[in-house]
C-alpha cells in the first residue's frame, strides 16, 4: 500500500457533530475557567478596598461601565450556570437521569435556570 493511496478520514469537528450533552460538558469546562478568571477579579476587587477610597472609586467606576456590568453578568451566569450543572451531576452520581432522552431534558433545565436566576439577579436585585 503506498502512501499516497486515498485513505478514509477519521470524523474531525467539521464532520461529527458533538452530542447535546458532550456541549454541555464542554461549556461545563469553561464556566470552570472563567470562575476561576473571576478570582483573579475578586482578589482586585479586594485589593482595591484595600488600597483606599481613591482606589476603590476607580475599580467602582470600571464595574459600573458597561465592560464592567458585561463582565459581572456573564461571571453571573457562569456561576448559576457552573452550581446548576453539578447538581445534575451530582443526580448523574446516585444514577438518576443518565438515560439519553434524561440528559437531553435535564441539560436544557441547566440552561434555562441558569438564565432565570441570571436575569432575576440582575433585574431584581
Amino acid at each position: 500500500m503506498a502512501w499516497n493511496d486515498p485513505r478514509p478520514m477519521s470524523p474531525h469537528l467539521q464532520i461529527y457533530k458533538l452530542p447535546f450533552t458532550a456541549k454541555l460538558s464542554i461549556f461545563h469546562r469553561g464556566t470552570g475557567a472563567v470562575l476561576f478568571a473571576g478570582l483573579i477579579l475578586m482578589v482586585l476587587i479586594l485589593l482595591s478596598i484595600a488600597g483606599g477610597s481613591s482606589s476603590w472609586a476607580s475599580m467602582q467606576a470600571f464595574l459600573s461601565s458597561f465592560i464592567g456590568k458585561f463582565i459581572l453578568f456573564g461571571f453571573t451566569f457562569c456561576i448559576y450556570y457552573h452550581m446548576c450543572n453539578g447538581i445534575r451531576h451530582l443526580f448523574w452520581d446516585i444514577g438518576k437521569g443518565l438515560e439519553l432522552d434524561d440528559a437531553k431534558k435535564s441539560g436544557l433545565a441547566v440552561i434555562a435556570v441558569s438564565v432565570f436566576l441570571t436575569l432575576f439577579t440582575w433585574i431584581i436585585a
